[in-house]
């Protein structure tokens, strides 16, 4: 048994969170655990190694999923920051309202919401992609789902950036983004179920807790959940999607000759470009990996990006193809903690990229603008100077 590499990389550092690829490159040669000091983590960098991980609650608990004290507090008693057997309750009432056959309903609304949304865009021939598409579509999806009116609705989105943000390590961007994630959390707390609307999955998580469903008390936390890890993850996919579709037009043409391609194309954009490229976990016991130990007690970050462009798992790794279909991605976790709201965010993402492949020949953009971001990579800004339509 040995002590993993180290190396001298922080995750956090800015140059490293706009473009991590190179960084995750040199990570994964050194091993599939790496120490790193200057976050005080062990990252597991490959993919077969993390698949392992993730389902395994009993070595790898959920309850120190942020890189700072702080935050793994605030989380407690959330689904996403508790292990089984609480979390299989928590996670039942988040679920119900997500899963296949509730989102059924939703699904031809969502699809003509995203063809008149982006036939407009067409239409104007030149737009700001983040905040007409990216960010305009996913907010109102989830407003209307939820419930949300007024004020709520207005601070969607600082709210939903903010609770990723203060997942990161107690840097500058988690500071400033406590006081913003903190009104979400006090309004979450309070919020009543007359606050949402009738008829909404907001309302229904209300009357669960009502027929004792959920433990009491419980509901404001799984609405949080609902904003707090669903907004900000969708808004950069779907930036994304227009990105790389923007950049390979070739990709674009096949998924206009061949419809059936938009699940796995989505699929590839969450694989190219995670959303969320790291996330914590504790090591309940030593743990050995490959013959390294991760000491019991130590934070773990889990490179969910490094995984994805695993070259021992995905040929061509660092390529974008749609036709590749890696059903299997990381992107959105695994085992008990995958993402409750996947099925969510593939309705409102294939509806974008159907709309745009049927639209769109070929979008001219100019250059994109990143903002450093502790956990979800997105882009902040991308300006479509011209489109083809098709």
């Amino acid at each position: 048994m040995t002590t993993p590499p180290t190396s001298d990389v922080d995750l956090f550092a800015d140059e490293v969170v706009l473009d991590p690829y190179p960084v995750y490159a040199e990570l994964r040669e050194q091993g599939p655990v790496v120490h790193l000091p200057k976050n005080d983590v062990h990252a597991l960098t490959r993919y077969a190694v993390i698949r392992d991980a993730l389902p395994d609650w009993e070595s790898f608990s959920s309850t120190s999923i942020a890189f700072n004290p702080m935050a793994n507090e605030a989380l407690t008693g959330t689904s996403l920051a508790s292990d089984p057997p609480v979390h299989t309750q928590l996670r039942a009432t988040l679920t119900e309202n997500l899963s296949p056959r509730a989102l059924r309903g939703l699904k031809g609304r969502i699809e003509a919401k995203a063809d008149a949304l982006v036939a407009e865009l067409v239409e104007k021939g030149s737009f700001e992609a983040i905040d007409s598409l990216a960010r305009a579509f996913p907010l109102e999806v989830v407003a209307d789902l939820i419930g949300f009116t007024g004020h709520v609705r207005d601070n969607m989105l600082r709210w939903g950036q903010a609770a990723m943000q203060v997942i990161g390590p107690m840097n500058q961007r988690t500071a400033e983004s406590f006081p913003i994630a903190g009104e979400l959390y006090a309004w979450c707390s309070q919020v009543k179920a007359s606050d949402l609307v009738e008829g909404s999955v907001g309302r229904g998580i209300f009357d669960a807790e009502a027929r004792g469903a959920v433990p009491p008390d419980t509901a404001g936390h799984i609405i949080h959940q609902y904003l707090g890890a669903g907004v900000d993850t969708t808004v950069a996919a779907i930036g994304n999607i227009v990105a790389l579709f923007a950049a390979h037009p070739d990709q674009l043409d096949l998924v206009r000759e061949n419809p059936s391609l938009v699940p796995g194309a989505f699929n590839e954009v969450l694989r190219f470009w995670p959303p969320v490229n790291v996330w914590g976990r504790r090591a309940t016991s030593d743990v050995d990996i490959d013959g390294t130990v991760i000491p019991a007690g130590a934070q773990v970050a889990v490179l969910l990006g490094a995984g994805n462009r695993d070259p021992r798992h995905y040929e061509n790794p660092d390529v974008f193809l749609v036709e590749r279909n890696p059903v299997d991605h990381l992107s959105f976790g695994y085992g008990p903690h995958g993402c409750a709201g996947q099925g969510l965010a593939r309705l409102e993402a294939h509806a974008v990229i159907e709309a745009l492949s049927r639209r769109v020949k070929r979008l001219v953009v100019g250059p994109e603008v990143r903002v450093p971001g502790n956990i979800t990579r997105s882009i902040e800004e991308l300006p479509v100077l011209e489109v083809i339509p098709a």
